[in-house]
C-alpha cells in the first residue's frame, strides 16, 4: 500500500498511454444530463467546522424542502433518464432529517442511486447505518481533515469528532458499505497529508478525495494556498494514486497534472525539475516513504473524471435553489418552480459554464482549458466573476515543454467521442459515491 515516489529517470518508464485512459469523459452529453446532483438537505448540524460552506446552524430551517418536495426532486433527477445521475444527500448533517431513510428508499424505487454524506457525530450509529444500508444507499462519504484527534477536531470545532468518524467508517465498511473519505486541504493540514493517506490505506476506502478549499461561507476566514503549494499537493495526490484510489475536488487542474506527468514519464524526464516542484512536494514524498507508502499497491491510478461546475455537476440548496456548485452561490432557478432538467439544460448560467470559450484570463488561453477549466467556484469566490482565471493555478499557458506530445494526446482525446473509458472499467464500488470535479 503505497505512494509512488518517482526518481529522476534515465529512460522511458511507461509505454505511451492514450489520453482516453488518463482522463475519463462522462457517459452522456454533459449538456443534457449531469453526472451528479448534490442536495443540501438541511443546514442543521451539531458541528462548527472552520470551513463550512453552509455556515451550518443547530436547528432546521422551516423553509427546507419537506418530504414531498424532496421526493419530487428525486423524480426530477430520474427525469434526466436512465441511468439517472448519482444523487448525494448532504448538509449540514442529513441525519438531522427524520425522513432520511424514507428518501433513500424512495430514490431506490424511482431508479435513482442515493449516497449520503453525514457529519461525523454520535448520530451516525451502527443501527442507523444498518438502516441506510437496508434502504439501498449506494455509498457513504465521511470527512477526515487530520490524522489525529487534535488536528481533525480543531478543524471541525467539536471534541470527539475524530473518534466518531473512525467508528462510523469502520462500522460502514464492516456492513459492506462503500465509503469515500474527503479531506479539506488547507494550511492547517498540508504537512499531515501523508499520514491521512496512511489512515485511508489502513482503514480502507473506495476513494480518497482531496478537496481544495473554496473561500465561501466560513471558509473565507481561512488562509489561502499559494499556486506553488497547490502544484506540490496536486503532484502528491498523483503519486498516492498508486496507494489509494485518489481524486481532487475543486482542483480541476489536477487533470492537467495527470497529462503532464504521463507525458514526462513516457519521455523519461524528471517531473520535479521540469514542473519546478518545490520543497513541500519533497517533504510530502519523503514523509510518505517514512510511513511505508513507497511500494505500489494498485496496478493503475484512477483516471480523473472531466466534471466541472454546471458541466456534469449541479447543486440544489435546502430551499430548492439550483446552483452549478455548492461553492458557487449563483442561482439559476428553483426546483419548486422549474424542473431541474430545464434549469440544467437551458439556463444561461449553466450553458455559459459549459462553454470553454467564455473563460477569461490565463484559463481562456490555456491549452488545457477543455480538460480542466479551473475552479469556477474559486474564481467567483475570489474575483466575483465565475469565468475569471483559476486563482490557485500558477501554470503559464504554453510553458509545458513537450507541447507536440501534449497536442497529440489532446487531439486523440477529443476524437474519442462523448465518453472516454478508463484504462480498465472502474470497479462497481468506485462508480457510486463520488463528488467529482
Amino acid at each position: 500500500m503505497t505512494t509512488q515516489i518517482p526518481a529522476p529517470a534515465s529512460g522511458p518508464l511507461h509505454t505511451p498511454v492514450h489520453a482516453a485512459r488518463l482522463i475519463r469523459r462522462q457517459r452522456h452529453d454533459a449538456g443534457e444530463r449531469p453526472f451528479i446532483v448534490i442536495w443540501e438537505s438541511t443546514r442543521a448540524c451539531p458541528l462548527a467546522c472552520l470551513h463550512c460552506r453552509a455556515e451550518a446552524v443547530p436547528n432546521r430551517d422551516p423553509l427546507e424542502l419537506d418530504t414531498e418536495a424532496a421526493k419530487d426532486l428525486l423524480r426530477q433527477v430520474a427525469a434526466f433518464g436512465q441511468p439517472a445521475p448519482l444523487f448525494v444527500i448532504t448538509g449540514g448533517d442529513p441525519f438531522q432529517r427524520p425522513d432520511l431513510i424514507e428518501l433513500v428508499t424512495y430514490g431506490h424505487e424511482v431508479g435513482v442511486q442515493v449516497a449520503v454524506s453525514p457529519s461525523g457525530t454520535p448520530t451516525v450509529t451502527e443501527q442507523r447505518l444498518r438502516e441506510l444500508h437496508g434502504a439501498g444507499v449506494s455509498g457513504l462519504s465521511l470527512s477526515l481533515d487530520g490524522s489525529t484527534a487534535e488536528t481533525h477536531d480543531t478543524f471541525r470545532g467539536v471534541k470527539g469528532v475524530f473518534g466518531w468518524t473512525l467508528a462510523a467508517w469502520d462500522t460502514a465498511r464492516a456492513l459492506g458499505m462503500r465509503v469515500q473519505i474527503n479531506t479539506t486541504v488547507t494550511r492547517h493540514n498540508l504537512h499531515d497529508l501523508p499520514a491521512i493517506v496512511r489512515l485511508v490505506a489502513d482503514h480502507g476506502a473506495m476513494l480518497w478525495s482531496a478537496f481544495f478549499l473554496v473561500p465561501t461561507g466560513r471558509g473565507k476566514a481561512l488562509g489561502v494556498l499559494t499556486p506553488g503549494e497547490v502544484e506540490d499537493v496536486l503532484n502528491f495526490v498523483y503519486d498516492v494514486g498508486l496507494t489509494v484510489p485518489a481524486k481532487t475536488t475543486e482542483a480541476h487542474h489536477f487533470r492537467r497534472v495527470v497529462l503532464q506527468r504521463q507525458i514526462l514519464a513516457d519521455a523519461g524526464d524528471d517531473h520535479v525539475a521540469v514542473l519546478g516542484l518545490g520543497p513541500l512536494y519533497e517533504e510530502l514524498r519523503t514523509r510518505s516513504a517514512e510511513l511505508g507508502l513507497n511500494t505500489a499497491a494498485r496496478r493503475v491510478r484512477r483516471p480523473p473524471l472531466d466534471v466541472n461546475a454546471g458541466r456534469g455537476f449541479v447543486f440544489v440548496s435546502h430551499h430548492g435553489t439550483v446552483h452549478p456548485s455548492g461553492f458557487l452561490p449563483l442561482a439559476a432557478g428553483n426546483v419548486r418552480e422549474t424542473p431541474l432538467t430545464e434549469v440544467y439544460r437551458t439556463s444561461e448560467l449553466f450553458t455559459g459554464l459549459r462553454d470553454p470559450d467564455k473563460l477569461g484570463g490565463r484559463c481562456g488561453t490555456c491549452e488545457f482549458r477543455r480538460v480542466c477549466g479551473g475552479s469556477r467556484s474559486r474564481a467567483y469566490g475570489v474575483t466575483g466573476d465565475p469565468f475569471a482565471e483559476e486563482p490557485w493555478c500558477g501554470y503559464v499557458p504554453g510553458s509545458f515543454p513537450r507541447q507536440q506530445e501534449l497536442a497529440e494526446l489532446l487531439t486523440r482525446s477529443a476524437s474519442a467521442g462523448p465518453r472516454v473509458p478508463a484504462a480498465r472499467p472502474a470497479p462497481a464500488e468506485e462508480q457510486r459515491v463520488r463528488h467529482d470535479g
